[in-house]
């Protein structure tokens, strides 16, 4: 076992959440080592679609968080390679009657009081902006501060750019701790990294790198489905889904969940995500999951219908039982950040808290933003019957 030398902070994770926090924890100034058991991005982030929404969220924390990220973003595209694939696509939010639209526009209303960009389109309107929507939609909502990145590249790119010492392929096998209970590093099975500061930003397996280092975090996996299709024209422009989207977002259920958000990349195949369920880590494939997925995007893109499906892919989205990522310094382990939780924002979400994790190691204010709603021992205080709705 070698010993390398000290940086200033270990980074657990090399997808995107922990690539953003190296990225401006090295703009900072600091010094950062990212350890991950695979490849970079070979966790929830290489089996997301990229998705960088304000549309899908309600006022409040998760908001805020979003529309910093949304700003950081657009400032990473222009300083990052272009093979990010970087899109300001927009979004655009369906209702299928005049009862859904009516419970979008008083969404819309809120998140517009909060600092979104929304306008309202009529029925009649939709194919102005998207030419091959279904006949009958009663209206919807065009959000055009919503985007895209390709995450895999994202991830990647971030890293590179952070300056960061990078061990692949080396699973953490514990947290080093000084005789006070602080941290004091990691240990994997070739080497110690020790550093004054551990973020874990490990996604799914959050909770368990808590674990290693004496404390409790109540991530869980929730799954989800992609479908790929062959390359196609242009045929879709936005980013479009139906609005029981937002109520799947929220919604706490553990059984399967499906409503379709379909986009076009610019490599020409569709991507119709999602699903979700809680069904521990089991990655079985899922017919009736697909099923739903194919027959919702066809119904609000009905040139869909014949189009081939190349592939499908899952991954596990880090749930944790508020729906609020967790970010920051631990107080039951000096030395000890988080940066996980995020479930499928964690994309969307990685800029802002990187920016926050940063502050947090270095002092600074995180531009203005509250990390309080975030802080990861709040599930401390939550009552017996909260805790047990997270358990698998």
């Amino acid at each position: 076992m070698s010993k390398s030398q000290s940086p200033d902070a270990v980074i657990i994770g090399a997808g995107v959440v922990g690539a953003a926090c190296a990225y401006y924890a090295g703009r900072a100034g600091l010094s950062v080592a990212v350890v991950d058991r695979g490849p970079v991005a070979g966790g929830t982030t290489g089996a997301g679609e990229g998705n960088l929404l304000v549309s899908d969220k309600e006022p409040g924390p998760e908001l805020d968080l979003a529309l910093l990220s949304v700003r950081l973003w657009r400032d990473l595209a222009a300083l990052l390679p272009p093979d990010i694939e970087y899109e300001a696509k927009g979004g655009l939010v369906v209702a299928p009657d005049p009862t859904a639209l009516k419970a979008l526009r008083a969404f819309a209303e809120g998140q517009r009081a909060a600092g979104v960009e929304t306008a309202e389109v009529p029925g009649d309107g939709l194919r102005t902006l998207e030419p091959h929507l279904a006949d009958g939609l009663a209206g919807g909502f065009h959000y055009p501060q919503d985007s895209q990145v390709q995450p895999a590249r994202a991830a990647a790119r971030l890293l590179a750019a952070s300056g960061a010492a990078v061990h692949l392929g080396e699973e953490v096998t514990g947290i080093l701790r000084t005789p006070s209970g602080a941290v004091r590093g990691v240990r994997t099975a070739r080497r110690d990294l020790t550093a004054p500061a551990v973020v874990n930003a490990a996604g799914t397996w959050g909770g368990a790198v808590a674990a290693l280092a004496g404390t409790d975090l109540p991530v869980r996996p929730r799954r989800g489905f992609v479908l790929v299709t062959e390359p196609l024209p242009r045929v879709v422009r936005h980013k479009v889904y139906a609005a029981d989207y937002i109520a799947d977002v929220a919604s706490g259920s553990a059984a399967l969940q499906s409503s379709a958000v379909v986009e076009g990349t610019p490599a020409g195949p569709v991507l119709v995500g999602a699903t979700r369920e809680r069904v521990g880590f089991d990655r079985s494939l899922s017919t009736e999951a697909l099923r739903r997925l194919a027959a919702q995007a066809a119904a609000l893109f009905p040139v869909l219908a014949d189009v081939r499906v190349l592939r499908a892919y899952h991954g596990f989205r880090p749930y944790l039982p508020d729906h609020l990522p967790a970010i920051g310094p631990d107080p039951r382990v000096p030395g000890l950040l988080h940066a996980c939780g995020h479930e499928g924002a964690g994309i969307g979400l990685a800029p802002a808290t990187g920016l926050l994790i940063a502050a947090a190691l270095t002092g600074g204010a995180g531009e203005g933003m509250d990390p309080a709603p975030f802080r990861p021992e709040r599930f401390d205080d939550t009552p017996g019957p909260g805790r047990r709705e997270n358990t698998p």
